[in-house]
């Protein structure tokens, strides 16, 4: 007679989940605030919206995304615990260009294997992120797929929900000719272009991650460096300097700012104002890269641009909340019809 079989024999076994359950509660719980309803481990994340009552007409601001394949390189150099930061701060700034604050997040690991330690660095990133903006860890899930995923593959998504005051929201609309655009420094690629980064670095230019770059830096370490939250921007918005808000991500400048521009109006990026990081240069030129490609694919160390009436541009430069982004004037809106220029 044949032996019964288990769910274990089909690659995916519970008691693994279970012996790291009480470990990765203790993580979530890190991140729980007054409004948590509830404790760790229910079928649905509640969150009491009580204390929205002071908003005079507050709307919620949801946005998800995923790493993308950057987790490509987690899994060859076998460190786990940025990507999570990557997603929280991803979707951090996706919402905060519209003014909004968040309020919760939710994760989505789809993996080949629950490995215990990969896990608690996934979620160590994750919770690390939440705490420092003030987003509670309300919930997630970790699914087992061996026929989906290759061993020691997995893919990591988030879901962040904020609000905003309605008469509050940071959207563009009173952008006009002549206003300045401010660039904020970015820590890297953030969570963009590593398909096209991965093939220059290991193929064309035929690196190991664990090869030394620059500054004592591998390009494992380089490349992983974290997606940078951009939250004290938020401040700004409150005290009315902000007219629009562009997070840089994939599509660079042309397809991101576009996004904020009323009908009428252009905006001229003058690349010449910033120097990218020497992770840039060295892809261009090993990869043969052609520049227009380069700041269509990378944000070339500039994540989020910033839209501002000339007579705030200095104050907002001046900003203690935002000095360590390097705030730097980086072009201007003109006459036009949406368009993003860029001046190389």
């Amino acid at each position: 007679m044949a032996k019964p079989l288990k769910y274990s024999d089909a690659g995916v076994d519970v008691a693994v989940w279970n012996k790291v359950k009480g470990r990765i509660g203790e993580m979530v719980g890190s991140t729980f605030t007054k409004d948590v309803v509830g404790g760790f481990g229910q079928f649905g994340g509640m969150f009491s919206i009580a204390s929205l009552k002071t908003m005079a007409e507050p709307v919620l601001v949801s946005s998800t995304d995923s790493v993308g394949t950057k987790v490509k390189i987690a899994f060859e150099t076998g460190v786990h615990n940025t990507v999570g930061e990557d997603i929280v701060n991803h979707c951090f700034n996706d919402i905060l260009v519209l003014g909004a604050r968040p309020l919760f997040f939710l994760d989505y690991i789809g993996i080949n294997k629950l490995i215990p330690a990969v896990a608690e660095a996934l979620l160590d990133g994750l919770t690390r992120a939440c705490r420092a903006g003030g987003c509670v860890l309300i919930g997630g899930e970790t699914a087992e797929m061996p026929g989906v995923y290759n061993p020691g593959e997995y893919d990591l998504v988030g879901c962040i929900v904020g609000v905003v005051d309605k008469s509050k929201i940071v959207d563009g609309h009173t952008i006009v000719p002549g206003d300045v655009a401010i660039g904020l420094r970015s820590s890297g690629l953030h969570t963009n272009g590593f398909s096209l980064a991965r093939k220059i670095v290991r193929e064309t230019a035929g690196k190991t991650y664990s090869d030394i770059f620059e500054g004592g830096k591998t390009f494992g370490q380089v490349l992983l460096a974290p997606h940078r939250a951009y939250s004290p921007v938020l401040k700004l918005m409150e005290r009315g300097l902000i007219k629009g808000c562009a997070h840089i991500t994939g599509g660079g400048f042309v397809d991101n700012v576009d996004r904020i521009l009323p009908p009428a109006c252009d905006v001229t990026i003058d690349t010449k104002t910033w120097d990218p990081d020497p992770i840039y240069k060295f892809m261009q030129k090993a990869g043969n890269v052609e520049t227009a490609e380069m700041y269509h694919t990378f944000n070339m160390g500039i994540g989020m641009v910033l839209v501002v009436d000339p007579k705030d541009a200095d104050a907002v430069i001046k900003a203690p909340e935002i000095k360590g982004f390097e705030p730097r004037k980086i072009g201007k809106t003109i006459k036009g019809s949406g368009k993003v220029i860029m001046q190389y």
